[in-house]
């Protein structure tokens, strides 16, 4: 059971896109700044994880709220 006002992460939602020379453009929307670009559909998922991925662990790093990340752990001390 979760504590109140926390939040479960949810999936975050890849949209893509094709572009007319042929590339494909996928975007996390609820990752500012998460966009990228492959040469195939598959490129372009596995880019934008990787991204989406890297933002998630530099916000952690640098002391940010990322909703949800703390249902995704569970924290046990040993003294």
């Amino acid at each position: 059971m979760k504590p109140p006002g926390q939040r479960s992460m949810g999936k975050l939602k890849i949209e893509i896109d094709r572009e007319d020379d042929g590339r494909f453009i996928a975007e996390v929307p609820d990752l500012a700044g998460v966009i990228v670009y492959g040469a195939t559909l598959e490129d372009a998922v596995a880019k934008a994880q990787a991204l989406a991925l890297r933002v998630i662990a530099d916000r952690i790093e640098d002391g940010e709220s990322v909703p949800g990340v703390d249902s995704v752990f569970t924290v046990q001390y040993h003294a």
